[in-house]
């Protein structure tokens, strides 16, 4: 993940006066971690693409509007996590068929799993049915617990910068990560007994 700030400064300033190809700079630093945290947060990697693109579309919108200091991570996954949550919240009281089930996490092919020779093919669908159950559990987790858990274990920021994020004090994060790995352990309790040999 980008971790300089002052590239982020100079090419927000460059962009509120007037370069429009700064935009295209920042899209280049910041689009692969949005959209694995918008995928991870919506499950669906087409949506992902629509909201990270909409956190950059709001980033040229309000660019007059940001101080030529603000910390644009924490800028770039608040507006998306309130994307995606706002998305969810559509959906659900929106619901519609999909004409193509999307696999889940993206998985690959069966003969690619098989060709790289990494895992036996019984170890190999027991790791994919542990990680889709994993993806549930986490879909379920409400929007403050989900965004936390996100940015902490996918995205690797620490929680002094999630706090920024999500506008609370570090403990609060602290608070949320440990209520998000109690929720995550108690739904997927029952399905590791059923996997688990002993």
């Amino acid at each position: 993940m980008p971790s300089d700030p002052t590239i982020d400064h100079a090419h927000l300033q460059a962009l509120q006066a007037g370069d429009d190809t700064a935009l295209n700079r920042l899209i280049a630093r910041w689009e692969q971690p949005l959209l694995g945290f918008a995928f991870r947060y919506v499950q669906n990697r087409a949506d992902a693409r629509d909201l990270a693109a909409e956190a950059f579309v709001r980033l040229y919108q309000q660019r007059a509007r940001l101080r030529p200091d603000t910390n644009l991570s924490a800028w770039l996954f608040t507006t998306l996590a309130n994307l995606c949550s706002n998305h969810l919240r559509w959906k659900r009281r929106h619901p519609a068929v999909a004409l193509e089930a999307e696999e889940p996490g993206g998985a690959r092919p069966p003969a690619a799993t098989l060709a790289s020779g990494r895992a036996a093919p019984d170890a190999a669908l027991q790791q994919d049915e542990v990680a889709e159950a994993v993806r549930r559990a986490i879909a379920l987790l409400p929007h403050d617990l989900k965004t936390v858990l996100l940015l902490h274990h996918y995205q690797h920021l620490s929680c002094r910068e999630i706090a920024r994020i999500v506008h609370c004090s570090e403990s609060g994060v602290e608070s949320r990560l440990y209520r998000a790995r109690q929720r995550l352990r108690g739904a997927l309790a029952d399905f590791l007994r059923e996997i688990s040999p002993c």
